[in-house]
């Protein structure tokens, strides 16, 4: 449980029209999981308790919030603004934290990369995080590395809620709304609005009480274990960086529609520069140019100006002006050998699944059991099929089982496809049975 006395809801206030920045003292139970409160019991929260602080921006202030949340007691509630859709990093634009006895700090990591001072000043402590396997990697870029962590989504999904948007569960165990107008903004603009400071100030003003409300219901549900595992394994591996795909450009959108080899090497080629442009800009690829324009000159493969700049997507005037850009990418993939060019890559893992019953009826089978039976123990333990088990994970088990299947074997098959011991003990020993060349009669 934090320390910091919680922010509750004044039940009355929509009713009397007073001042819901200052709730009194009681706050309603938390709703059963999945039940949904009507608009009329929330109260919009539109304002910090203490305020919105101003962003700290030099050593000396920064000094001054490291002493101040040493001092605090209590989980720390940690969010990170980053500017998806607008820069090409995933750095973070605005760290916010909030902890007990130390009320909120808005941190510009801009001129104050290193947070390593702060880092070492709560390490002890709990971090509250909301999606945090999101703001884990821009945040170890900082400097910043949780030992111990509570991830109010994750929690919000093990103990079977429908919606686990920030907003939605605020709403919904706490009594008040959060606007999110806001979370698509171009954060790395400076300076930033005070209605922006103010909209990050509130993404940690609840999450703390949030964190007390769903530990509850985790505890009444008998899945505090199942968290502890899940919270403990976003630890070890939440703050690595995604997987660096070997062939990128294939994930172009409309790229199904580019039909042979040739064509996927102007993707390709395009594909590249752009990244190359975006990277030098630190701007989100879509918006130096969009994937449909790639798409519409591999199809046409269009060899001069004039032409280029009537595909769809080449009319912004900064697109124009990279029009040799584009037309030397295109002239690059127009020369390439045949033996250079792209090749359908090998398939990792298991082939797609619609395609197994033809290759192997029996992984077929397997496959069909193994899902009906994720299905039945997630239905039954109230929580969604993907966080039970990967699909991923029980297509790989399925495709290539253990050459003896027992429960034990099985059993170490999970482990190294990285499942959890709570939902080993879910899954065996029916899964074991569901592996069997003929499993047994129910």
């Amino acid at each position: 449980m934090t320390d910091e006395p919680p922010l509750r809801r004044r039940a009355a206030a929509s009713r009397t029209g007073n001042d819901t920045h200052n709730p009194p003292s009681a706050r309603p139970e938390p709703s059963d999981a999945g039940t949904e409160p009507t608009s009329s019991e929330s109260v919009p929260l539109t304002a910090p308790r203490e305020g919105t602080p101003e962003p700290v921006t030099v050593p000396e202030r920064l000094a001054e919030v490291v002493a101040r949340f040493a001092a605090g007691s209590g989980p720390v509630a940690l969010d990170a603004e980053r500017a998806s859709g607008y820069r090409y990093s995933q750095r973070a634009y605005l760290v916010q934290l909030r902890r007990g006895g130390a009320g909120t700090a808005l941190i510009d990591p801009l001129p104050l990369p290193d947070l390593s001072a702060l880092d070492a000043a709560i390490a002890e402590a709990e971090w509250v995080l909301h999606a945090a396997n999101q703001d884990l990697p821009c945040l170890a870029e900082l400097g910043l590395h949780p030992r111990r962590l509570f991830d109010t989504e994750l929690a919000a999904r093990l103990a079977g809620f429908e919606r686990v948007g920030l907003a939605a569960l605020t709403e919904q165990l706490l009594g008040y709304s959060l606007e999110k107008h806001h979370s698509a903004a171009d954060w790395s603009s400076r300076p930033l609005p005070e209605s922006w400071l103010t909209y990050a100030a509130l993404d940690v003003e609840l999450l703390t009480d949030l964190r007390d409300a769903l530990d509850a219901e985790l505890t009444r549900q008998g899945k505090s274990q199942w968290a502890a595992e899940e919270f403990a394994a976003l630890v070890r591996t939440g703050a690595r960086p995604p997987r660096v795909r070997a062939e990128p450009w294939r994930r172009t959108s409309g790229i199904h529609r580019v039909r042979g080899a040739r064509a996927q090497a102007r993707v390709r080629s395009l594909w590249y520069a752009r990244d190359q442009i975006a990277a030098r800009r630190d701007s989100a690829p879509g918006r130096v140019l969009p994937d449909s324009a790639i798409v519409a000159a591999a199809e046409l493969d269009p060899k001069d100006e004039k032409t280029l700049l009537t595909l769809p997507g080449f009319g912004g005037r900064s697109v124009r002006r990279l029009a040799r850009t584009w037309l030397a990418a295109l002239d690059d993939a127009r020369q390439l050998a045949d033996d250079a060019l792209p090749v359908t890559p090998a398939v990792e893992g298991p082939p797609p699944p619609h395609r197994w019953a033809e290759r192997d009826p029996a992984a077929a089978a397997r496959l069909t059991r193994s899902r009906e039976l994720v299905l039945r123990l997630a239905g039954e333990h109230n929580l969604p099929p993907e966080n039970l088990i990967s699909p991923d994970s029980i297509r790989r088990l399925a495709w290539q089982p253990p050459e003896e299947i027992t429960e034990s074997t099985v059993a170490e098959a999970l482990r190294t496809l990285n499942a959890r011991e709570w939902q080993i003990s879910l899954l065996l020993p029916t899964l074991a049975e569901a592996l069997l060349p003929t499993p047994p009669t129910p």
